[in-house]
């Protein structure tokens, strides 16, 4: 049985910054790849960024500049550093990770961007 847990949400002003963490555990072979979606009150889960086993990664362009995904295999965890943000951020962020081939997610994780 494996296991996604995000951690780091929370209320932050415009221009701030937070970390995201998100741990996998349980009974797991391999992590392929690993990212983070949102989504906003009544609009679809959208990607915000994801990061492949070798360290590849790829961010949707609203947040390009402002946002960096990493992993440390050795403890199965993503993160999202999330700098200068802007009340549009404001979203559930949810953690993905394709583990030995099956898609899994966490229950996400509340960001809210207001002064």
């Amino acid at each position: 049985q494996v296991r996604i847990v995000e951690s780091g949400g929370g209320l932050v002003q415009p221009g701030g910054s937070l970390r995201l963490s998100c741990a996998a555990s349980g009974s797991i072979f391999k992590i392929y790849n690993m990212g983070w979606y949102r989504q906003a009150p009544e609009k679809r889960r959208e990607l915000v960024a994801q990061i492949t086993g070798g360290g590849s990664t790829n961010y949707a362009d609203s947040v390009k500049g402002r946002f960096a995904i990493s992993r440390d295999n050795a403890k199965n965890t993503v993160y999202l550093q999330m700098n200068s943000l802007k009340p549009e951020d404001t979203a559930v962020y949810y953690c993905n990770a394709v583990i030995d081939l099956y898609d899994y997610w966490g229950q996400g994780t509340q960001v809210t961007v207001s002064s």
